[in-house]
């Protein structure tokens, strides 16, 4: 039986599946095959030494890894014969357990697991009881201090010894309270799951023991991204027989936000100083190309580390391509036409590709390329960007401002950002806008000057002065619309609206850095609409974003490619992968700079992306980005630097000599660019200067021109302006899409005599 349990595994596999009693670490490098060793140990511990499935615990980092392990015992052993096995997360396990021990606590045991809405539901009634102003203390940010406290088994007396300024000390109210409307309810949050099952092994040592009886082996995947309370749970139960097999890889830990301790896995061999200690470097995944770029920017690591030498069974394969765009949007365009050439090609299908990013901002650009060339992309693990809820808030606001009929968008912002209007209260005006046949702005209007209407209903002063307040908002708003430009006007709403302050209030700080970011990502994308009219700018802007939505909506399609965050693309894999963004301030992130322990896991996290790579990967940078509004010259990341440059194919930079723009947005915009007035063009003509090697020249090019281009073929210019001693011209082809072009190096013909 050992020898077809140990067919195909190699040599370290199976030191690693047969290793005796006693603590057992296993350092998986990525693609090294840990979830089949997991799976053979359990099967060898039953069918080679005997040992009943009851008494053995397997815990693993998500239900679907729990349900494969199961699934794959099944064809190891024979049907029901590892039926008795408890594997799952440390939340279901947990859960397990307390339904038959939490009475030793003083609890019921048909308690009710809330889940995070709940928990939402419960702070706000917490904020209520303290009568604490929840626009002043938000009740996401609260829960969120509560919840790494418990993951540090921390409780509500320690919180309050350790507690330093004026939020600790709201926090330490509000835990308290929490607690005690948790137990009135008879209810554990996800984080009680874990701390209340540590407390009662700690005060009930005989509840303790006897799960330890039972559990005679342990198993445990994605030792490196344990938090606390699951580091001690882990050591409590295997205190006894010491029998802890636990799988992990330092190089792989990325959770750090939600409370993962890296230590854990570097102190393994501290609190078990007889353990065995197995490496699997065999690499079933990628290229040696590809692991070369990985373990090139891991082993510049500044902290402990086992160091490991990943090789592989795959060949050198293709080199690790590094390609620049001029901004973000041409980055996306590089992405797009290199997956167009592939499936062209018959090299690739949708599927095959994944591109990965740091943070959710950056897909805006990544999805409207897709959208530009057809190709059908699916977002992993989030929503699509126009589709996030602090981007519909913000379009809302420019759709009223565009048309203040829009009863959906007023209704969806009336109270967002809050400013005192209740449910009841909005209930009360669109029922009064059905009755009188008129849309809720009328409504509103009729309702804040009862005089325009007998049969308006009569709200309380402060709810009437909180619509009042609105509709003064909403004006003011609506008469910015023909006295700014696009990017202006977001500005100017945005502002006055509070945004901002507005996500500040619901989330806690990284949250709503990272929702603003998307807001401040609608301002980037109205810089592209500059050169259009300025009467035409919004509804042009609203139009498209519209077509995006509805386009991205109809993507239902299994042959996608996948657009996900690098945290998000743990544990996957993909034949070509996209790794964008490569710039300091997104990748390492701006946060992590000044923070060693945090820049090691942006390192990580690179580590991570680049080996979910098989066959291809692409690094990507921008030499310039658009932040908040305003397109900042970007510096690579200093991990590309760590590369050294045999490994990479670097494609000739394209710098500013050509720009590619949404191609998916250029046509109404040159149509619109076309009618310019010739006095305009006149003026253009008149002021603007070209330059070459050989001096300046008269080339100057005017909105509505027509030109042809060697590569691009015939198109419209758009616009013109002098730049750094030359001429960039931005034309629309309509076979290429709009593109930006120096005419000291684009050498276009003007085609005004044709």
């Amino acid at each position: 039986m050992t020898k077809r349990l140990l067919d195909g595994l190699n040599e370290a596999q199976q030191r690693a599946v047969i290793a005796g009693d006693g603590p057992v670490l296993v350092l998986a490098g990525p693609g090294s095959g840990k979830t089949r060793v997991l799976t053979h140990r359990v099967a060898y511990l039953i069918d080679e030494r005997g040992i009943d499935p009851y008494n053995i615990l397997a815990v693993t980092f998500t239900n679907k890894a729990a349900r494969e392990m199961k699934t794959r015992l099944e064809v190891l052993l024979g049907s029901g014969r590892a039926e008795a096995l408890t594997v799952g997360t440390f939340h279901s396990i947990c859960a397990r357990l307390l339904r038959r021990d939490i009475h030793h606590l003083g609890r019921e045991r048909d308690f009710a697991i809330y889940d995070s809405d709940d928990q939402q539901r419960v702070m706000k009634r917490v904020l209520r009881d303290l009568d604490l102003d929840e626009k002043k203390n938000s009740p996401r940010a609260i829960h969120g201090a509560i919840s790494r406290a418990k993951n540090e088994l921390i409780g509500p007396d320690e919180y309050a010894r350790h507690a330093r300024g004026y939020f600790d000390e709201v926090v330490t109210r509000c835990y308290r309270r929490y607690e005690e409307l948790l137990r009135e309810s008879n209810g554990l949050d996800f984080d009680d799951l874990l701390f209340i099952t540590v407390q009662l092994f700690e005060q009930h040592p005989e509840v303790l023991e006897r799960y330890q009886k039972r559990y005679r082996y342990m198993l445990a995947d994605e030792y490196q991204d344990t938090n606390r309370a699951q580091y001690v749970l882990l050591k409590q139960l295997a205190a006894l027989h010491r029998n802890i097999f636990v799988v992990g890889d330092e190089d792989q830990s990325i959770y750090m936000f939600r409370g993962a301790d890296i230590r854990n896995i570097r102190s393994f061999e501290d609190d078990y100083p007889d353990a065995q200690i197995v490496m699997l470097q065999r690499n079933y995944r990628s290229t040696q190309s590809i692991l070369d770029v990985a373990q090139a920017v891991i082993n510049r690591s500044a902290q402990r580390r086992h160091p490991k030498q990943l090789e592989t069974t795959n060949g050198v394969g293709t080199k690790v391509q590094l390609l620049e765009g001029y901004d973000q949007d041409e980055e996306a365009q590089l992405v797009a036409e290199e997956i167009g050439r592939l499936v062209a090609a018959g090299e690739a299908r949708y599927a095959d590709v994944a591109i990965m990013y740091r943070t959710n901002a950056q897909s805006r650009a990544i999805e409207e390329a897709l959208i530009a060339r057809g190709q059908r992309y699916q977002i992993v693990g989030g929503t699509r960007f126009y589709e996030r809820k602090e981007v519909k808030d913000a379009l809302a606001y420019l759709r009223l401002t565009q048309n203040p009929f829009d009863s959906v968008s007023l209704g969806r912002v009336l109270n967002w950002p809050g400013r005192g209007i209740g449910e009841r209260t909005q209930d009360e005006l669109e029922r009064f806008a059905s009755r009188s046949g008129v849309p809720t702005y009328v409504a509103l209007q009729m309702v804040v000057d009862q005089d325009a209407a007998a049969a308006a209903p009569a709200f309380s002063v402060r709810a009437r002065n909180a619509l009042a307040g609105f509709l003064a908002l909403l004006d003011e708003c609506i008469a910015a619309r023909s006295e700014r430009d696009l990017a202006e006007l977001m500005e100017f709403i945005f502002r006055k609206v509070g945004i901002s302050a507005g996500l500040a209030r619901e989330y806690d700080e990284e949250e709503a850095a990272d929702r603003w970011n998307n807001v401040q990502e609608l301002r980037n994308v109205a810089t592209g609409y500059q050169n259009l009219p300025r009467e035409a700018q919004l509804a042009t802007f609203l139009e498209e974003v519209a077509l995006v939505a509805d386009i991205d909506a109809l993507q239902e399609e299994r042959d996608t490619v996948t657009c996900i965050t690098l945290h998000q693309a743990k544990g996957l894999e993909y034949p070509i992968v996209f790794l964008v963004g490569l710039e300091e301030g997104l990748l390492p992130h701006a946060r992590s700079t000044d923070d060693r322990d945090a820049l090691d896991e942006e390192r990580r996290l690179f580590y991570v992306g680049a080996t979910r790579a098989k066959q291809r990967l692409y690094l990507l940078s921008a030499s310039r980005r658009a932040t908040y509004g305003r397109t900042a010259l970007a510096q690579r990341s200093r991990f590309l630097g760590d590369i050294p440059e045999g490994l990479l194919k670097a494609a000739p930079r394209r710098g500013s000599a050509t720009i590619t723009q949404q191609a998916s947005m250029f046509s109404q915009r040159s149509a619109i660019g076309s009618r310019r007035s010739a006095p305009a063009a006149n003026a253009a003509r008149s002021t603007m200067r070209s330059h070459d090697a050989s001096g300046p020249r008269d080339v100057a090019f005017f909105a509505g021109q027509k030109v042809r281009h060697a590569l691009f073929g015939e198109g419209i210019v758009v616009s013109s302006k002098l730049i750094e001693n030359d001429e960039e011209v931005t034309v629309a082809f309509p076979a290429k899409g709009v593109k930006r072009l120096l005419a000291s190096f684009a050498n276009l013909e003007r085609m005004d005599h044709e």
